[in-house]
């Protein structure tokens, strides 16, 4: 694993990885350094087979602030160019993320704003404490989402995204999980005995079949019925049933017992 500056990138001998944002001085705020780092990262942790799942969190009281005060003003001299390569990095770091072969979990604690939402969106599932802060506070500083705003409307809609994205209006956690931004929100002080829950539930499933869900998934999109969506659902079940996992799985299940992915019960 390399060393970063802005990031940490912890894997857990259960079989996944955590991916701190860690500059905690700067409440997580993103600068060129940290898009880069996060990149780099995700190319690590897609090229690792032995993960599961990869969860996101930020240290300290914010999970991100949006982009970095000082990054913002360099861009801000910058021609148009040169903020279009800043642009097209920025847009590397949300489609690695959003195309990771293993699910994502986002974790999010105190403020999440502009580009966080970003990363938030483009994870497959986020769980957040209940006082979280949400904002899309892109126009009220003369700019727009632009970059971020294909995963946000996918992850909370149209209708919902044009609200927070013209309003620039902040939105609390279970806000966030009535429009679907999270799956589930808690009081701040359990939200990290929740992520062990998530993480545990996680863990019993098969590896292969998550993987397998999530390009399945992917080419499912909005579910729009065609015949060749047909035709790619009945080859992705005779797959993955004659897959290894899958036929672990189903003789696990029919001799009542443990997958081998699981973790075997110890002997008293």
């Amino acid at each position: 694993m390399s060393d970063f500056n802005t990031l940490e990138l912890i894997t857990d001998s259960r079989g996944f990885a955590t991916l701190w944002l860690s500059r905690e001085a700067k409440n997580n705020a993103f600068n060129a350094e940290m898009i880069r780092e996060l990149i780099i990262a995700l190319d690590q942790v897609q090229a690792d087979a032995s993960l599961r799942f990869l969860v996101l969190r930020g240290r300290g009281k914010h999970f991100s602030a949006g982009a970095d005060l000082a990054w913002m003003q360099q861009s801000a001299e910058l021609d148009y160019h040169t903020n279009l390569d800043d642009a097209r990095e920025l847009a590397e770091l949300m489609y690695n993320l959003a195309k990771l072969k293993i699910p994502t979990l986002a974790v999010v604690q105190g403020a999440a704003y502009g580009g966080a939402l970003g990363l938030i969106s483009c994870c497959d599932m986020a769980i957040g404490a209940d006082d979280a802060q949400f904002c899309l506070s892109e126009v009220r500083i003369g700019l727009a989402p632009a970059v971020i705003s294909p995963f946000v409307v996918q992850a909370i809609g149209e209708r919902a995204a044009r609200r927070y994205a013209l309003t620039a209006e902040r939105f609390g956690g279970q806000r966030a999980r009535e429009i679907g931004l999270l799956a589930e929100s808690y009081p701040l002080g359990e939200l990290d005995g929740q992520v062990e829950q998530w993480i545990a539930n996680l863990l019993q499933n098969s590896p292969a079949a998550m993987r397998a869900s999530k390009d399945l998934l992917r080419e499912v999109g909005n579910g729009a019925l065609t015949p060749a969506l047909r035709r790619y659902c009945e080859n992705a079940i005779a797959r993955i049933r004659v897959s290894a996992e899958g036929q672990e799985g189903l003789r696990a299940f029919l001799q009542k017992r443990q997958p081998g992915w699981q973790a075997q019960e110890p002997r008293s």
